[in-house]
């Protein structure tokens, strides 16, 4: 085959396996959903001993057969992309290697084949299949609100993990074994469950001391829940909330672009006139 036909094969590949905006790149994403949907089931009912008793067989052998689907269609997908490593390290790509990986080695491994739920992160592709942009653009205002946010919980959680250092080590000294601080990891332990407010009970302090030291945490853990929502939520409110659509790159693989764009907005690729939604 020559390098044109070649191209044009690649093109044509990566409008049905990428793009929902033709029938049948539509069609082929709702096929690949609904495959999904019937694997997922497929593992949840391998794991009821009753049915797992009578079915094994079976289940076995569909679930084979959902891998091996899906396993051509993530080749296809590499085959498809002008930069295959784009799409390989991308999310749905780390996604989609994910949802093969537990069948395979489940013959190595004994019950690692219902990892294989992890599939249903597959469906976050829906937005794009039935063109709810609206969606898309929330998704792409949530992660801008995150990605500015990364510093602040970063510098905030290690405050945390200094104060739950020090708090667990001394809960050591106070209470010692006796109470079950028996030594300064499990001790953390404790100042963590506390902190978190999950307060579990396993280990509680039982001196004057210790207990007060619990309940200035105890109290501290109410405001540091409210301090990552209030600052992911002044992002979000300063984050800009585009007109985009569902259209994907097929150079850097970036979905969701401003309405009416010829170019995409990440890479500077030009997108296809056949990529336009109408």
């Amino acid at each position: 085959m020559s390098q044109t036909g070649q191209n044009t094969l690649q093109r044509r590949l990566h409008t049905i396996i990428f793009e929902a905006e033709t029938p049948a790149g539509k069609t082929f994403d709702i096929l690949i959903l609904m495959l999904i949907l019937a694997s997922i089931v497929v593992v949840s009912l391998e794991s009821v001993v009753e049915i797992r008793r009578k079915y094994l067989p079976i289940l076995q052998g569909l679930e084979w057969a959902f891998t091996g689907l899906f396993t051509i269609e993530y080749l296809l997908r590499i085959v498809s992309t002008r930069k295959p490593l784009r799409y390989i390290f991308s999310f749905f790509g780390i996604i989609d290697l994910l949802a093969i990986i537990p069948t395979y080695l489940s013959l190595f491994i004994l019950g690692s084949q219902y990892l294989l739920v992890i599939r249903v992160f597959r469906l976050l592709r829906i937005a794009r299949v039935f063109k709810l942009t609206r969606f898309v653009t929330e998704g792409q205002v949530l992660s801008r609100a995150l990605g500015a946010s990364l510093t602040k919980i970063s510098v905030f959680l290690g405050v945390v993990l200094m104060t739950v250092v020090v708090v667990g080590a001394l809960m050591y000294v106070i209470e010692g074994k006796a109470s079950g601080f028996s030594n300064i990891p499990i001790s953390i332990y404790w100042a963590i469950v506390t902190l978190t407010t999950v307060g579990f009970g396993d280990i509680t302090p039982v001196t004057p001391l210790g207990q007060f030291l619990a309940s200035c945490l105890m109290i501290m853990g109410y405001g540091i829940i409210a301090v990552p929502t209030g600052i992911v939520s002044v992002e979000l409110a300063r984050a800009d909330r585009l007109d985009a659509n569902t259209r994907l790159c097929p150079n850097c693989h970036k979905e969701g672009h401003s309405t009416g764009a010829n170019f995409c907005d990440n890479c500077g690729y030009r997108l296809r006139p056949e990529e336009r939604e109408v």
